[in-house]
Order: structure tokens, then sequence, then C-alpha cells
């Protein structure tokens, strides 16, 4: 931590009134809106969307930037880094539960729901018999049960093509926030710096490839998110991590100014830590993804 005064007592900084936590929940509020009302087509949806994600830029931006100075400043000890590195911890946690409902979804979808409808536990019980008594089982689901309500895909994104080079690109970019790290520790700026940049230039080229293979799943394959079961939660779960690395992109880019500004020292660096704890889960949850969306 800081060698101020303030950083090396045991007083706990308390910061002023901020109006930052409201202008976030109106953010977050609006965003919400604009992206449900998109989904139903209304016309004020991308509006609302993208007035609430500049909301939250604002936000983040003015919220964060406070944080920076008052650490600059000398005002936090080692309890608040505690406390902050305690928050983080349960952020990723909550990170967790929110990918594990959409996983939990898939697989009841591929495990439970459509195996019943196609008949494979008729002996448990007949629904199959009363709905659709000619769909058979299979994933993914490219079949729909009525057709009249959701236009099956006509295909599917091998696994073994973009989504395996982005597999590679993301254990690669976790190897060199890694590097980065042990060279911030060992007080190398040249290679900190050229890691971390490495870093974010992976981050981007993953999401190039990802909006490529979204180009090519809607235009050659006809998967959307109307194409039945498998459509939706192939999108909402390969979207919501593409928008998680773009989060923690932009999160990089920004560690990555501070590091060239020299705002780091080895013993003060929570922030870039809080960076590579984010950005080795997007790692973690991309793995999950490649091999239970893409692969099996």
């Amino acid at each position: 931590m800081s060698n101020s005064p303030a950083a090396n007592s045991q007083h706990y900084y308390v910061p002023h009134g901020s109006a930052w936590p409201l202008v976030g929940s109106v953010g977050l509020v609006t965003l919400l809106a604009g992206f449900a009302n998109w989904l139903h087509l209304k016309w004020f949806g991308p509006y609302l969307f993208f007035t609430g994600l500049l909301i939250l830029l604002i936000m983040m931006f003015g919220w964060f930037g406070t944080v920076i100075r008052e650490n600059q400043q000398g005002l936090y000890n080692e309890q608040v880094d505690r406390t902050f590195r305690w928050a983080m911890g349960w952020f990723i946690f909550s990170e967790v539960l929110f990918f594990g409902a959409f996983f939990g979804a898939m697989f009841y979808a591929r495990w439970w729901a459509v195996p019943l409808l196609g008949g494979e536990y008729s002996h448990m019980i007949g629904t199959h018999l009363s709905l659709w008594p000619n769909f058979s089982f299979s994933w993914p689901l490219l079949s729909n049960p009525d057709n009249s309500q959701f236009t099956g895909a006509g295909g599917v994104i091998p696994a073994f093509g973009v989504p395996f080079l982005n597999t590679l690109i993301l254990l690669t970019s976790g190897a060199t926030i890694t590097w980065a790290h042990w060279a911030l520790k060992l007080n190398k700026r040249k290679q900190l710096i050229g890691a971390l940049a490495l870093t974010v230039g992976l981050g981007i080229a993953f999401l190039f490839l990802q909006a490529h293979e979204y180009i090519e799943a809607y235009e050659d394959f006809n998967l959307t998110l109307e194409s039945g079961i498998y459509g939706s939660t192939f999108f909402m779960l390969t979207g919501f991590h593409g928008a998680h690395v773009t989060v923690g992109t932009l999160i990089l880019i920004v560690v990555l100014l501070r590091c060239m500004a020299g705002h780091f020292s080895k013993h003060n660096h929570f922030a870039f830590e809080a960076a590579a704890w984010y950005w080795h889960f997007v790692d973690v949850v991309w793995l999950f993804l490649f091999v239970l969306v893409y692969w099996l």
C-alpha cells in the first residue's frame, strides 16, 4: 500500500456521500428495460438500451476515477485493501451463479425437457403422445417439435473451427496476464506493459472472431435466438460471455493505461489483481462453453 500516514494507520477510510450508486441503478434499469423491449421488437427498445449503456459507462468512469484518485492520495490502508478483495471475490461468485443459471437451463432442456418430448422417458410419462408423437429427440435440436412456431437452424457452428481458435486465444491470454502479474511483482515495467498490451490484443482478437462467428451463424446456418431452445441457449451463453470479454477487455485497457502512468507497485496493485481474477474467470467459463455448447 501507500507509505502515507493515512495508509499506514488503522483508521478505516469512509468515503463521502456519492451519487454514483444512484446513477448506476438508473443506468441498469434503463438498460434492462431497453433490452427487454428490444427483444419484443419495440421501436424504442434500442434507444433505451444504448441510453442505459451510456449512463453505466459514465457511472463507471466517474466512480472508478474517484476510487483511483483516493488510492493515489494514500487514503486506503490494508483493511480497505482486504475489503476490496472480499468484494471482488463475492462479485465473481455472483457471476458463477449467473452463468450457472444459464448452464442449468441448457442441461434441463438437453437432458430432460427435450428428451421427454421425444419419448425418451415413455416408461415414466407419456407427455410426447399428447403433444408431438412424431417428434424424435436429438441434440443440437435442429428440428423443433412445432416448426410453425420456431424454425429450426440449418446447422451448428463446428467446434474445431473458430471456437477452437478462440479457445487457444483465451488460454494464451491467461498466460500473458499471469506473465504481466509476475513482471509487476518483479518491477519489470517493460515486460508488464508488453504482456498486458498483448493480453488486450488477444481479447480484441477473440471479440473479432466471435463477431465473425455470429455472422456465419445467422447467414449460413440460420442459427438465431428464434431457432428454438438450442438457438436461444447458444446465444444467451455465448452472448453473455462475449459481453463479459468486452467488459474485461475495457478493464484491461484502463489497467494498461494506469501501468503506463506508473500507478502500481509490487505492494500496491489490487486493481491489477482484480482485473486478472476477472479475466481468469472469463477464461474458465469459456472452457465450459467450448466443451458443453460447441463440442458435446
